[in-house]
C-alpha cells in the first residue's frame, strides 16, 4: 500500500474524532473505541511481529478502557482511570512475552513496540477529556485543524527533511488562525499546540518512511490513527495549564 494512505487513513480518524465531539459522551465514546481498536489491530502489523491477535487485543483493550474512563470520571479528573489501563496493558504485554517463553523470535522488539502501542492508544483518551474540560471544545477543534494541517502536507510525497520542518510550520500557523476565528484562545497557547501537534505528527511520518517493506491495509491503518488518537493528550494538557 502506498505511503500517503497513512496519512488518509490519519484525516479520516481526526475528522471522526473531532466531529464526535460536538455530537454526544456515547458518539465519542464510540469513536474512541473504534479508534483504539484500528490502532490494536494495525500496531502489531506495523511492527510486524510475531503474536500479533494476542497483542492486539491487549493495546485495543488497553485505549478502549482509557476512552470509556475518560468519558465517565467525574471533573476534575478525566483522565484518573489512564494511569491503570496503562499499567494494565503493559503488565499484559508482558505476561504474554513471559507465555511465549525465552528465545521467541523479537521477543524485546515485540515488549518495547506493543508497550509503545499501549501509550499511544491510552493517550487518546485526551480528545474526550478535552472535549469535557470546561464543556468548551475550542481547544479540540483549534488541535485538530492543525493537526489536519500538518496531516495534508505530510501526503505531499516530498523528502522529510522538506516535508517535515514545512509540516510544522503550517500546524503552527493554523492554529492561532483556527483560535482567533472559531475561539477566543490567546495566539501563544494555540500556537504552542500547532507546533506541538505538527512536531509529533511529521516525526511519526519519518517513523513511517524508515520502514522496510510494503505495508498491508491494517498496518497503514493503526499508523495513521496511533498518532492522531495520541496528541489528544497533548491538546487537553496544554489547555489546561496554559488557557485553563
Amino acid at each position: 500500500m502506498k505511503s500517503w494512505s497513512i496519512g488518509v487513513f490519519g484525516l479520516v480518524a481526526l475528522a471522526a474524532i473531532v466531529a464526535s465531539t460536538f455530537v454526544s459522551r456515547e458518539a465519542m465514546v464510540g469513536v474512541g473505541i473504534a479508534a483504539s481498536a484500528v490502532v490494536g489491530i494495525g500496531w502489531p502489523h506495523f511492527l510486524a511481529i510475531p503474536a500479533k491477535k494476542t497483542l492486539a487485543s491487549v493495546i485495543a483493550l488497553a485505549g478502549a478502557g482509557s476512552a470509556v474512563s475518560a468519558a465517565y470520571m467525574t471533573a476534575p479528573g478525566f483522565l484518573d482511570g489512564t494511569p491503570a489501563c496503562l499499567a494494565l496493558g503493559v503488565m499484559a504485554v508482558f505476561v504474554i512475552q513471559l507465555v511465549r517463553g525465552t528465545g521467541q523470535a523479537q521477543r524485546l522488539e515485540s515488549t518495547l513496540g506493543c508497550c509503545a502501542g499501549v501509550l499511544l492508544n491510552c493517550l487518546g483518551a485526551g480528545w474526550i477529556a478535552g472535549a469535557r474540560f470546561n464543556g468548551v471544545k475550542e481547544m479540540v477543534l483549534v488541535a485538530g485543524l492543525s493537526a489536519a494541517a500538518a496531516l495534508l502536507v505530510g501526503i505531499i510525497r516530498w523528502p522529510d527533511r522538506i516535508v517535515a520542518p514545512i509540516g510544522v510550520v503550517a500546524a503552527g500557523l493554523m492554529a492561532p488562525l483556527a483560535g482567533l476565528v472559531f475561539s477566543d484562545i490567546a495566539v501563544v497557547p494555540a500556537a504552542l499546540v500547532g507546533v506541538v501537534v505538527g512536531s509529533v505528527l511529521v516525526c511519526f511520518r519519518r517513523m513511517a518512511t524508515l520502514r522496510r517493506g510494503r505495508l498491508n491495509a491494517l498496518a497503514s491503518a493503526g499508523m495513521g490513527v496511533a498518532p492522531v488518537w495520541a496528541v489528544g493528550a497533548i491538546a487537553y494538557f496544554i489547555d489546561k495549564l496554559l488557557i485553563y
